[in-house]
């Protein structure tokens, strides 16, 4: 785990509201259930089968499908939210390229600077914008089928799906390490809504710095310390 160097300051500050946070939550739910479902259709009949048997692997296959098949609506909506919240900050530029420089701040004696999303997030990012746009788009190619496209169509459709699928899998698997159990005090700012002071000041410090100066004390919160049992 990536520890906070200076460890926890007690006076956190926030990173995301309430409805960034349900956008991300929203389109990571339906992600991990379609994630499920759809390695359930590629690799389910091999793995599956053989251990519960025909009946209960039927039953677990159509549910799977529907639920595939329905969740792909919040998911792209979750999508386009997400294009359209975090867009502007997500425009890669000269301290990103100094970031990846510096491994993320496995180079060097101290952590790169960054703004509110470093260069690492931006590309997870893109990931999720371009990769969920193809699986959307060649999904619901795959859904509704022959509606302006042919059987070469259908068959580019079904292997872009497939290969995005799984490479989107992989890159949300490094994305989950790093934002919970890989980085401490990472998965509160999705958690909860707010990052410790120091955590700030380590991995995004030009973001405190902006958010400071806008802000100031308004947007920091002093964790209640705990009192003793008498």
């Amino acid at each position: 785990m990536i520890r906070i160097e200076s460890r926890r300051s007690g006076i956190n500050i926030v990173r995301f509201n309430a409805f960034e946070r349900f956008v991300h939550w929203m389109t990571a739910t339906c992600f991990i259930i379609m994630a499920v479902s759809g390695l359930n259709i590629t690799f389910g009949k091999d793995v599956l089968l053989p251990l519960i048997g025909p009946t209960t692997f039927s039953s677990w296959t159509l549910a799977a499908k529907y639920a595939h098949n329905f969740l792909s609506f919040p998911f792209t909506l979750g999508v386009i939210l997400i294009v359209l919240i975090w867009i502007a900050e997500n425009i890669p530029n000269r301290v990103d390229v100094e970031w990846f420089k510096r491994g993320g701040g496995m180079v060097g004696q101290d952590r790169p600077p960054a703004y509110r999303f470093n260069g690492g997030q931006k590309g997870t990012y893109w990931i999720v914008v371009l990769g969920g746009t193809a699986a959307a788009v060649s999904g619901y190619l795959l859904m509704f089928p022959f509606y302006g496209t042919t059987i070469v169509g259908m068959q580019l459709a079904q292997v872009i799906h497939g290969v995005v699928a799984m490479l989107f899998v992989a890159a949300m698997l490094a994305h989950t390490y790093i934002g919970t159990i890989g980085m401490e005090g990472a998965f509160e700012a999705m958690g909860e809504g707010t990052v410790d002071l120091n955590w700030a000041k380590e991995h995004h410090s030009l973001w405190l710095e902006e958010e400071m100066a806008r802000t100031g004390p308004d947007k920091l919160r002093r964790q209640p310390s705990a009192t003793p049992a008498e």
